[in-house]
């Protein structure tokens, strides 16, 4: 019985326990429900707290926009009611405009009613007046047009032989030039008897009774003097002076010094003659290096050969044309350095050809070829660089020119020999010539100013342009040249240059 009380109240106390147990956990599970219920409705007032903001934020953001758009819809408007007006203006200035055009039309329909009415008055006063001047004249337009025709031939055909008979002029005087040049030079190194002025010197005598010493008993002194000098000894009734003539400039210098010399010392006889004119040759020689030294010099030429230099002294007893030849080709340097400073060329190679180019009129008449190429080759020889040997070859286009330099020495050389004084022209005419041709051209009805250049070659003519115009300068320079040729003797032709120049001046204040 006992145990059974005390199973019963084990049974009891585990079945007291199990529903305390119970009692615990629904209580635990209570008490669990209700802190989820209170964080799961924390969390859902956070999360419509949150909504309502977001809402809020929405409602402020859409709010805003709103507002945006509709200030971007008011400024739209204003901009198109702009527009609209500005469009409206333009159609009233348009529909103006038309309105104009539309009368600026009906003016010119009008006026050209009237220029059709005056172009028909005008044909018909044309045609009346042709039929007047067919009356008149008792020919008819053709035949007008015929006679127009025939007077234009006859002046072509008449200027046309004026100009046949000007290149034919040209070419005749040109080949006298050409002619006269080639004889000097010939003369030069040939001997001859002609042209006294350049194969004779004359010595002055103390008094008469000399010229008998001079002749010596039989002619023995003159015949003895003529021999040792290779000259002639001309003894005439010239007062008080013999003259010494060679072909040879040199040799008749040595003769003229040596008879001078003989005639101041007083014995002439054959022994004392030949020791003379040994003596003077060699001072001649070293005349002639001293000469060629100077020249050079005065040239600015430097690095020629004594050779070279020695024979281009001999030129200071040439001349052409009146014209010292050692001078004439100092004077071509000068002139050629000048010219190709200003255009850039090389300076040296100008000088020392232009001072070269005329080597070869130094030689003698045992040297075949022309001047230009027997001074080449004798520049070549003695070391002449090849550009200004090339210089000196081409100066008469007997080879091609190959530098601007040889250009610029024939220039000089042109410049030197074609220059007012250079060679022999009475000063007093050339002035008369100049002065003439400006007289021509000063003559005419709007000539300002006028110049006569280039040695009288051409005449440079200023007009006024207010009283002369373009085809006026064209007919002036026509007539000018018409009464130069009728009026005047020139060799050559003259170049006639009509200039019309319009200024306009103004001042900036």
């Amino acid at each position: 019985m006992e145990n059974f009380v005390w199973i019963f109240l084990i049974l009891l106390g585990l079945g007291g326990g199990a529903l305390a147990g119970y009692q615990y956990k629904r209580y635990l599970d209570e008490k669990l429900r209700k802190q989820q219920e209170l964080k799961a409705n924390s969390i859902v007032q956070a999360a419509q707290e949150t909504a309502h903001r977001i809402e809020l934020q929405a409602k402020d953001d859409a709010l805003k926009a709103q507002q945006a758009v509709e200030a971007e819809s008011v400024r739209r408007h204003l901009e198109l009611s702009r527009e609209e007006d500005r469009l409206q203006k333009r159609r009233a200035e348009l529909d103006h405009r038309l309105e104009r055009l539309e009368q600026r039309e009906q003016m010119i329909n009008k006026r050209q009613g009237a220029l059709d009415k005056r172009v028909n008055d005008v044909e018909k006063l044309y045609t009346q007046q042709v039929a007047e001047l067919q009356r008149v004249a008792q020919m008819s337009v053709e035949d007008a047009r015929n006679v127009l025709l025939e007077d234009a031939e006859k002046e072509a055909r008449s200027d046309m032989a004026r100009i046949i008979r000007q290149i034919e002029a040209e070419a005749r005087e040109e080949g006298e030039s050409r002619a006269r040049v080639l004889i000097a030079e010939a003369i030069q190194r040939v001997a001859s008897d002609h042209v006294a002025e350049v194969t004779t010197s004359v010595v002055p005598l103390p008094n008469e009774e000399m010229k008998g010493r001079i002749v010596g008993r039989n002619g023995r002194n003159i015949r003895a003097f003529e021999q040792a000098a290779g000259v002639d000894v001309i003894v005439d009734d010239t007062p008080e002076a013999v003259t010494v003539s060679c072909f040879d400039p040199v040799r008749r210098e040595v003769a003229r010094r040596s008879l001078a010399r003989l005639i101041l010392d007083g014995r002439i006889h054959p022994a004392h003659i030949e020791k003379i004119l040994n003596d003077e040759q060699r001072q001649v020689e070293r005349d002639i290096v001293d000469a060629g030294e100077q020249a050079a010099f005065d040239a600015g030429v430097a690095g020629l050969h004594p050779e070279v230099l020695k024979t281009l002294g001999r030129l200071k007893y040439r001349t052409s044309y009146g014209q010292n030849q050692l001078a004439h080709s100092v004077e071509v340097a000068k002139l050629a350095a000048v010219l190709a400073a200003e255009l850039g060329a090389d300076v040296e190679v100008s000088k020392a050809g232009a001072l070269l180019h005329d080597l070869g009129k130094a030689m003698d008449h045992n040297t075949e070829g022309t001047h230009a190429m027997i001074g080449a080759e004798f520049a070549k020889r003695y070391g002449v660089p090849a550009k200004v040997i090339n210089v000196i070859a081409s100066h008469h286009h007997e080879v091609e020119q190959e530098s601007v330099e040889a250009v610029i020495a024939e220039c000089a050389d042109a410049i030197s020999g074609a220059r007012p004084g250079a060679r022999r022209e009475d000063l007093d005419q050339y002035i008369k010539r100049l002065r003439a041709l400006e007289d021509i051209a000063n003559s005419y009805k709007g000539v300002n100013q006028s110049y006569a250049i280039q040695a009288g070659r051409e005449v440079r003519i200023i007009v006024r342009p207010d009283e002369i115009d373009d085809l006026a300068s064209v007919r002036l320079a026509r007539d000018i040249s018409k009464k130069i040729e009728e009026t005047m003797q020139y060799p050559g032709q003259i170049k006639v240059t009509v200039i019309r120049e319009t200024r306009a001046v103004d001042y900036a204040k």
